[in-house]
């Protein structure tokens, strides 16, 4: 199994606001047997203490270091919001990308995707696109 599958990447989602956003990510995490249910609350208490914003319109939510042992395999979700959800004053979150790590496993992908933010037309291509195949070929195989 992959780090992320198609049933972990929700296309044309929309969210009240960022707990919806992060509750919905997580919620693709426990759906595909990846996390315990309690993990997805971890994930939003990690973002009340730090933002997991990083940049063009990339959040990546993750649970606390106490909830390491809800995480069942490591994995990442991917929750596209097309029209958007402010996730800090004046910033717009248009992909969610949910973690459950409990070793460095998620680190590879990461990295690919600091490489897809840093690019302004491959990251804005991803916020609109209505083929989750093409968010998982961006993501995984870069």
């Amino acid at each position: 199994m992959s780090i992320l599958d198609l049933d972990r990447i929700q296309v044309q989602a929309s969210v009240a606001d960022k707990a919806e956003a992060i509750q919905k990510a997580g919620e693709l995490l426990v759906s595909s047997g990846c996390v315990q249910p309690k993990y997805v609350a971890g994930m939003l208490t990690r973002e009340e203490s730090m933002s997991t914003y990083l940049d063009n319109g990339v959040s990546i939510p993750h649970g606390m270091q106490e909830n390491k042992e809800d995480v069942i395999k490591t994995a990442i979700s991917v929750l596209q919001i097309p029209e958007g959800v402010e996730w800090e004053p004046g910033e717009m979150v248009y992909l969610v990308v949910g973690i459950a790590a409990s070793s460095d496993d998620h680190i590879s992908v990461l990295e690919e995707l600091a490489e897809v933010v840093e690019d302004e037309d491959r990251i804005r291509s991803l916020w609109k696109t209505e083929d989750p195949g093409l968010i998982l070929k961006e993501l995984v195989t870069g």
